[in-house]
């Protein structure tokens, strides 16, 4: 079931997931091994089995750390998971001896399972993932303990030496919670890298791929949020609407490649620029939207040059692009519509006025604007 549910997630390329299903297909070729095999499992078996099992817990611990960004592999870890596989293979044909195998795999699986629950712990304060890192821990812990206490009833000589499938209590005992824990951390995984697969889907529904400002439906959404708690405080609130000069002559000339990382280098000189109270956006092709909270007509055109200064100042693939820009402030009543509209049509005086400068909407556009909220 595990391997099934994770498998269909190895498309996502998500980082972890491949370790993830090939440890749990590990787990599952091990267990069909040992019930095939039967009670009378030969060493082959045993010895086989062993190391699947080993290695499949050590990929389930790299592929949670790969999961976290995290490196995944470890060089003591690898030594180790070598060290105790030469171990079982000679507690199994030169000295034969249960009790030594059963001490040596719990161990293993202590470490595994304790590994996964700390990783989990140790980012479970992400936002989304808290549920799911939680789940992964409390499994891994309990199963843990399966295996402590395993330990303990060996060393005490509380339970008999056992063969893998053999009847007995303890054995039916140890399933149980084995098969109780292990798909709950599957499980737990699986959450996980769905929490990641909408986290991916929510960033392309909001943040445009190539210049990292907000999409316009984003953008839009948020500003209007802004814009009602500014009416509710009376706070001052302005808007820009940005295009760069002669953008298609820029396609034209060196080619729509060049265009895209000349408008990822503008969005990024831009979004330096700017406080972490406002709103960056693209709009569409070269044009872009910044909504300046807490800001009058005159300290978001200052803030709106500072930008064209930056930009004009720097250079992408060899070519210099300037900005072009109209302002505006929202006036009571206003929408973000019609704020936008002044906005843009004060660009455009920019640019028929010469291009690369900042054009402040008129006192006189902003009063009609009031007048007519006022009147209806």
């Amino acid at each position: 079931m595990s391997v099934a549910i994770l498998g269909s997630l190895i498309r996502t390329a998500l980082p972890g997931v491949g370790r993830w299903c090939l440890g749990y297909a590990l787990l599952a070729a091990a267990s069909t091994w040992v019930v095939v095999s039967g009670p009378r499992a030969g060493g082959i078996t045993i010895v086989g089995a062993s190391i699947a099992t080993l290695s499949a817990v050590v990929l389930l611990v790299q592929g949670t750390r790969q999961f976290f960004g995290e490196r995944a592999v470890w060089v003591a870890e690898s030594a180790a998971l070598v060290a105790i596989c030469a171990a079982i293979v000679y507690f199994t044909w030169v000295s034969p001896n249960v009790d030594a195998r059963g001490v040596l795999m719990s161990l293993g699986l202590i470490y595994g399972r304790l590994a996964v629950g700390t990783l989990a712990l140790r980012h479970a304060s992400r936002d989304g993932t808290r549920y799911a890192c939680w789940l992964i821990a409390v499994a891994a812990g309990t199963g843990a303990l399966v295996y402590v206490a395993r330990i303990g009833a060996i060393v005490f000589g509380a339970a008999p030496s056992l063969s893998f499938v053999q009847p007995s209590p303890w054995n039916v005992a140890l399933l149980g919670l084995a098969i109780l824990t292990s798909p709950c951390v599957a499980i737990g995984m699986v959450m996980l890298a769905h929490d990641r697969l909408l986290g991916r889907m929510e960033k392309l529904a909001t943040i445009d791929e190539l210049t990292g400002a907000l999409t316009r439906r984003a953008f839009i959404a948020r500003a209007q949020v802004l814009l009602s708690q500014a009416r509710e405080k009376g706070d001052p609130l302005s808007i820009a609407i940005l295009d760069i000069d002669n953008f298609k002559a820029i396609n034209d000339g060196f080619g729509h490649a060049v265009g895209d990382r000349i408008l990822t280098h503008v969005a990024s000189v831009v979004a330096g620029q700017l406080r972490s109270c406002d709103l960056f956006g693209r709009l569409g092709g070269e044009e872009f939207a910044i909504l300046f909270a807490y800001a009058q007509k005159h300290d978001a055109a200052t803030l709106t040059n500072t930008l064209r200064l930056a930009v004009e100042r720097s250079s992408a693939e060899g070519v210099r692009c300037t900005l072009s820009a109209g302002v505006g402030k929202f006036v009571p009543a206003d929408t973000l519509e019609s704020a936008m509209v002044r906005a843009d049509a004060a660009l455009y005086v920019a640019k028929a006025a010469g291009r690369n400068r900042v054009i402040m909407t008129s006192d006189a556009e902003e009063g009609e604007a009031r007048y007519l909220a006022e009147s209806r």
